[in-house]
């Protein structure tokens, strides 16, 4: 497995192309921009874009669903609780943006599904706070945080949905209980470094004391 971790968008977005080179497929995790530079760095790893998963459904982390699934025929993921979203951003957000309306989810999920892409299987952990259906994505060693927990910091919760109790109960029974190795890899570059680690989080987060 290999996991590329790539700035895209106006917000420092972090998309992740994460593949398995052995059978030739792979999945973007929040593809906010940047479409020719995803695919193109997929060509040339020689794998194919199976797979778009977004963390939430907010338009800084969907805008180029379009773009991607138009180039690779990729199936469009997301929790259950977000999945409206994606269709139904305001055209003057859009336009905030720069980006474009994403097409409706191909699958839903929920809490303990897997998203299985080759030999990669990433378990879908429901972190509710930041949105209605934000989710943690975990594979033994990495946990793909989204909005939910950056490097030292956390989400917002004043947006449409969003719940500060909420969100750090996610964080405090969920993404906590994680083994303290594990690499967190957040949705933004916000941090004084682009990735951390569940222990350095929960030694050092101000808002995790």
């Amino acid at each position: 497995m290999f996991i590329e971790q790539r700035q895209v968008g106006q917000m420092a977005v972090f998309a992740y192309l994460v593949g398995d080179e052995q059978q030739g497929v792979a999945v973007v995790i929040d593809p906010a921009a940047d479409a020719d530079g995803i695919v193109a760095a997929a060509e040339q790893r020689k794998v194919k874009i199976t797979h778009i998963v977004n963390t939430h459904g907010h338009v800084d982390h969907t805008g180029g669903n379009v773009d991607i699934k138009a180039r690779t025929g990729a199936e469009i993921v997301i929790h259950a609780d977000d999945a409206d979203m994606l269709v139904s951003t305001p055209a003057a957000v859009l336009r905030m943006f720069c980006a474009k309306q994403s097409p409706p989810a191909d699958r839903t999920v929920r809490d303990g599904d897997s998203i299985t892409v080759g030999g990669i299987s990433l378990r879908v952990i429901h972190t509710p706070g930041h949105s209605p259906g934000s989710i943690v994505l975990y594979t033994e060693g990495y946990a793909f945080t989204g909005d939910t927990l950056f490097v030292e910091a956390v989400g917002r919760t004043d947006l449409p949905g969003g719940s500060g109790e909420v969100m750090f109960d996610s964080i405090q029974r969920k993404i906590c209980s994680l083994p303290d190795e594990t690499m967190v890899l957040p949705g933004h570059n916000y941090g004084s470094a682009p990735t951390s680690t569940i222990g350095h989080e929960k030694q050092y987060n101000p808002f995790l004391r």
